[in-house]
């Protein structure tokens, strides 16, 4: 029994260090744009969530969002609706269909898709105004993603 415990342990481990991160294109939406799986396998770092946010090289949603909590960050939007509580009234797998491609929620929203690579009518190569050369990357990866979902949780209502 001893023995039998532990190789499974030791495969699941083995499992999950081999695990790769879901791609863009292989997200699996829901009927109603949420993601119900992690796209990592690995607990989002909510502390990062906050950094990426706030970043305007990466999420930069303090742009477009108000977020109490994140008041030591400069020039909060108002374009999109405020974040404070959301965390009490949408569910993590609604929320990172949202961070994904919000598309698939809200058809004529203006919030950009952070984690999709293709079926872009124009894309541009950063801010030369050329055409993307290659392969086109997500604005945030898979953990980046991960990550802006678990800060969101922690936004209750109090």
């Amino acid at each position: 029994m001893r023995l039998t415990t532990i190789t499974a342990v030791a495969v699941l481990m083995a499992g999950a260090a081999f695990a790769e991160d879901v791609t863009p294109d292989t997200v699996q939406f829901g009927e109603d744009g949420q993601i119900e799986a992690s796209l990592t396998g690995t607990a989002g770092d909510a502390e990062n969530g906050a950094k990426v946010m706030t970043n305007r090289g990466l999420g930069n949603c303090v742009a477009c969002h108000a977020v109490t909590a994140l008041s030591s960050a400069p020039f909060h939007g108002t374009v999109g609706p405020t974040l404070d509580g959301v965390g009490g009234y949408r569910s993590e797998a609604e929320l990172r269909g949202l961070v994904v491609n919000p598309k698939m929620m809200f058809e004529g929203t203006v919030m950009p898709a952070f984690y999709k690579t293709s079926g872009f009518n124009r894309p541009g190569q950063d801010y030369t105004g050329k055409a993307v050369e290659g392969d086109i990357k997500p604005i945030l990866s898979a953990q980046e993603v991960e990550d802006v979902v678990a800060f969101l949780m922690t936004l209750q209502d109090s």
